[in-house]
């Protein structure tokens, strides 16, 4: 950018504060309609340049740089603002989001012990009428409860007598009480569906817990379809933390097609204030005849789209989560049953194969869920033979979670230009992951320091609501390594430095999305989506990390959110 010295007398004339509009000097560069001084801005540009200041001009950055270089821009009708120090850091994303938690269904997110789990699905039950299956949401983790485990069959039946009870944790596993298992005609008897699996404790009882695929043997009543009222409900909860955009990977209450609609008509309607990247669910996908049946159905295209709601790629799923990843090593005992419990594999590897390879030929990017080891042999396998077919490289496609890899993986992985989409399952979920997979295991689980090194594309997540949607809580878990309940797990895996933080929620993600080009970083030309944070992000101390907030958050050159503390006005 040319620079234009001026003299001190005329900086002196132009440095008012807050809404104050400046005067251009003579020969000033084209007048902005906003012009943001005195700040601590990160832009995440090539070089994680700190500047002072930013001018917009529509829903673009038009001068990034020092308080004299965007004064440039200050025109006849430009408002000023006075950042009086604030932090900013271009807009925050979630590269795995469904949504942001609650529901019609029983919450038991802010349950702490399993005593109260039980009173609030009992309380439930007393007001259930008669015949009614009782439900809860999935937007909770027994890691969050004092005794660290979830509820039995028979805990659930002792405050639910004789009323079906299906608890839902996240999207792999339902707890169900006596009564439910009975409505379903579920025992030990009972054939373990391939994919799946039918808990059973140290004696051989069940426990109530059906896992991945073994969940359809139950059938649970449809949710209400998802409504622009959904929409606006992610937004707003989102806008105080700074978040910008979410990517969507298959789901997102309810059927995702009709949320590209739903998305669609609030942009017409001018109601947009986050942006959106959905991958279509494709998880079902067992064979190349569901892909021509369903795919053609959907009525969209890869990449069809703009800048606000684009349609970017299939999610497809092949192992479980917490309780099921897929792993080349046994579970310990007595999880492993004998040595005989590596995790599930929910559809076939020569299925699976298939489908992919069938995906690539249409044309559609492809993300798949793959936790354990064992299940990203089975997505590399996949991926290397539809490369071979047609290439995938720079398409970016993905692997979702990679809880647990071998270094072998890596090289694997950047040979075919796959992309990581990191979450932060362990700060919540780590005492649990140790009673599957040992401490070892545990402690490098999603180990985003040896992706970064091995020089893969790594973007930053939370897998809402299976994890709370708090981007902070994130940067702050990748920071530490700390857990909510366990302490420090695998400290080799920090990220020291905060420039990196938040490139792995910022440009990082607009890399994954492919639009590193138009957004992700405070730079000339690029979509104004921006945070001011209640603190200093390179300065604060780790554990205060969690507990920031935004101040404003914009996006597309317009506030969509505000914190009456903020010390300025836009």
């Amino acid at each position: 950018m040319t620079r234009l010295f001026v003299s001190a007398a005329v900086l002196a004339a132009v440095a008012s504060f807050g809404l104050a509009a400046d005067a251009a000097a003579p020969g000033a560069a084209s007048s902005a309609d906003i012009v943001f001084v005195n700040g601590k801005i990160f832009t995440a540009d090539a070089k994680d340049r700190l500047v002072q200041g930013f001018a917009l001009k529509g829903e673009r950055f038009v001068a990034v740089g020092s308080n004299a270089e965007v004064r440039r821009h200050v025109g006849p009708g430009t408002r000023v603002v006075d950042l009086k120090g604030g932090f900013v850091s271009p807009g925050l994303t979630d590269d795995h989001f469904h949504n942001e938690g609650g529901g019609d269904a029983v919450d038991l997110s802010h349950a702490r012990t399993l005593a109260e789990v039980l009173m609030i699905i009992g309380n439930a039950a007393a007001t259930a009428p008669a015949g009614a299956v009782i439900t809860t949401n999935g937007d909770w983790h027994e890691a969050q409860l004092q005794e660290q485990r979830l509820p039995t069959a028979k805990d659930l039946e002792t405050v639910a007598p004789d009323k079906p009870v299906v608890v839902i944790r996240g999207g792999h596993s339902a707890i169900l009480n006596t009564a439910a298992l009975k409505k379903w005609n579920i025992s030990k008897d009972t054939p373990v569906p391939a994919g799946g699996a039918i808990s059973r404790d140290e004696k051989g009882e069940l426990t109530g817990e059906l896992i991945d695929n073994a969940k359809a043997l139950i059938s649970l009543p449809r949710p209400k379809p998802v409504s622009m009222e959904d929409i606006m409900a992610t937004q707003k909860a989102l806008a105080p933390y700074g978040m910008t955009a979410v990517r969507v990977p298959g789901a997102y209450k309810g059927d995702l097609v009709q949320a590209y609609k739903l998305i669609r008509q609030a942009q017409t309607e001018g109601k947009l204030t986050l942006r959106w990247t959905l991958y279509m669910a494709g998880f079902g996908f067992r064979s190349v005849e569901e892909v021509h049946k369903t795919v053609p159905s959907w009525g969209l295209r890869q990449g069809e789209g703009d800048d606000w709601v684009k349609v970017d790629g299939v999610k497809l799923a092949i192992d479980g989560g917490f309780e099921g990843g897929h792993m080349s090593k046994p579970y310990r005992e007595p999880y492993g049953q004998g040595g005989t419990f590596f995790g599930v594999t929910t559809v076939p590897p020569a299925a699976y194969t298939a489908v992919v390879t069938e995906l690539n030929r249409m044309g559609w990017h492809v993300t798949t869920h793959a936790v354990g080891d064992a299940a990203v042999d089975q997505v590399l396998d996949a991926y290397e033979a539809a490369d071979k077919e047609q290439s995938i490289k720079g398409k970016r496609w993905a692997v979702e979670h990679a809880f647990v890899t071998r270094p072998e993986q890596l090289a694997r992985l950047k040979r075919l230009d796959i992309a990581v989409s990191a979450q932060d399952h362990l700060y919540l979920a780590a005492p649990v992951l140790k009673k599957y997979w040992g401490w070892e295991v545990a402690s490098e689980v999603t180990p985003i320091k040896t992706y970064l090194d091995a020089g893969l594309l790594v973007a930053g997540g939370t897998d809402a609501p299976v994890i709370p949607f708090n981007p902070f809580w994130n940067l702050y878990h990748m920071a530490s390594r700390d857990t909510i309940s366990d302490g420090v797990y695998g400290a080799d895996q920090k990220i020291v430095s905060r420039a990196l933080l938040l490139r792995l929620v910022t440009i990082n993600y607009a890399r994954l999305i492919g639009e590193e080009k138009v957004r992700g970083s405070i730079e000339p030309g690029k979509l104004a989506d921006f945070a001011v944070l209640n603190r200093d992000f390179f300065k604060v101390a780790p554990t205060q990390i969690r507990d920031m907030k935004a101040l404003s958050t914009w996006v597309g050159g317009k506030e969509v959110y505000h914190d009456p503390a903020a010390p300025f006005r836009p």
